[in-house]
C-alpha cells in the first residue's frame, strides 16, 4: 500500500473517531500540503528513515510554504506526530513490515522570543480604547483587548466568552471553552465553539477591580450573550476581531504584534509585580509552573535587572 493511501485511512478511520474536529482538520492539511506532495506515492514498506529524518529538519530553515523561510516549532511538532502516529498504526495493523517512527528525531527549534508591548504602549492601548468607549464607538468590542491585557485569555477563550461565565459576586472568570473560525455546510464563515485545548485550560481566573468595574459596565449595555459583540450585538469571529486589533495598532502608531502578545505582556506585568509562579501557571492554564517559568524566565530576569539599575542610579 501506498503512504498517501494509507495516511488518508488513517484519517478518516483512527483520528477523526476520536480527535476534536480542530485536530482533525489539522492533520487533513498537514497531509495533503506537506506529506502527500512528497511522500504519497511511496510505498510504506520503502520509506526510508534518513529521507524523512532530512525532510523534517530542513523544515527548521525553509519549510514556510508562504515565505519560504523557518517553519514554526508547533507545525513541526504536528508533523512529526503525523508521521510517527500513523506509522505505528500501519505497523500495528500489519500494512508496514516495521515500525521506523522510533527513529525519528524531532529537531530542536531555537526559542521563540516573547514579544510584549511596553507599559508606555499599554497606557496608549488603554486610553484609546476608553476614549472610544466615551464617544459611544461601535468599536466598543475592543474592551476585548483590555480583558486580555488583565486576564491572559487567549483569543479563542475570550470571543467564547458569556455572560454566564462571569461570577459577579465574587470576581472570578470561568474559561471552559474556547472557538475558532470555521465554515458552514454551505461554506460561509461562522464561529465555532469548542471545548479547551488542554484540561488545564480549563480554569477559574480572580478578577481585577479595573476589570470589574468594566464588565459590569459592558454587561448593561450588551445585546448578546457573548461578552464581546458588536455594536448590534452578533458574535465576533476570530478573524475579524484580529483585524480590529491591527487597526488599533496601526493608529496608534504601535509596531505589529501579534495578538498573543497580549497574554505575553499580562504575564510580564505579573511577573513584574511578583505574582508567585504557581500562580500565574494557573490563571494562564499552563499545565505545569515549569511551562510557564520557561517562558517568561527572560523578561522577569530583564525587570530584575532594569530595578537594579534604577536603584543604583
Amino acid at each position: 500500500m501506498k503512504y498517501g493511501q494509507w495516511l488518508n485511512i488513517w484519517l478518516e478511520d483512527y483520528v477523526r473517531p476520536v480527535e476534536k474536529e480542530r485536530t482533525y482538520k489539522a492533520y487533513k492539511d498537514t497531509i495533503r500540503l506537506r506529506l502527500e506532495p512528497i511522500f504519497g506515492e511511496i510505498e510504506i514498506n520503502e520509506l526510508d528513515v534518513a529521507c524523512i529524518q532530512h525532510y523534517i529538519t530542513g523544515l527548521l530553515e525553509h519549510g514556510n510554504l508562504l515565505t519560504g523561510g523557518p517553519l514554526s516549532a508547533n507545525s513541526i511538532r504536528l508533523i512529526f506526530s503525523v508521521f510517527r502516529n500513523s506509522l505505528r498504526r500501519a505497523y500495528n495493523l500489519g500494512y508496514a513490515e516495521k515500525y521506523i517512527g522510533d527513529k525519528l528525531e524531532l529537531p530542536k527549534a531555537p526559542e521563540t522570543e516573547v514579544v510584549v508591548f511596553t507599559e508606555s504602549e499599554q497606557k496608549r492601548i488603554e486610553d484609546e480604547i476608553a476614549k472610544m468607549l466615551q464617544k459611544r464607538s461601535s468599536r466598543h468590542k475592543l474592551n476585548g483587548i483590555i480583558i486580555c491585557l488583565h486576564s491572559g485569555l487567549r483569543i479563542g477563550e475570550l470571543l467564547a466568552l458569556e455572560w454566564d461565565d462571569i461570577d459577579f459576586e465574587n470576581a472570578l472568570m470561568t474559561i471552559s471553552k474556547t472557538c475558532r473560525d470555521g465554515k458552514d455546510e454551505n461554506g460561509n464563515y461562522k464561529k465555532i465553539i469548542d471545548r479547551p485545548k488542554t484540561y488545564s485550560s480549563r480554569r477559574i481566573i480572580p478578577l481585577p477591580s479595573c476589570l470589574m468595574a468594566l464588565l459590569s459596565e459592558m454587561k448593561k449595555e450588551s445585546k448578546s450573550n457573548f461578552v464581546i459583540s458588536d455594536a448590534k450585538g452578533e458574535t465576533v469571529r476570530v478573524r475579524s476581531f484580529q483585524r480590529s486589533y491591527q487597526l488599533l495598532l496601526q493608529k496608534l502608531g504601535i509596531p505589529h504584534k501579534k495578538f498573543h502578545a497580549l497574554r505575553h505582556t499580562f504575564a510580564t506585568r505579573a511577573n513584574e509585580r511578583a505574582m508567585d509562579d504557581k500562580t500565574l501557571s494557573e490563571v494562564l492554564g499552563h499545565r505545569s509552573p515549569v511551562i510557564t517559568l520557561k517562558l517568561y524566565v527572560h523578561s522577569l530576569l530583564d525587570h530584575k535587572r532594569r530595578m537594579m539599575e534604577q536603584v543604583n542610579g
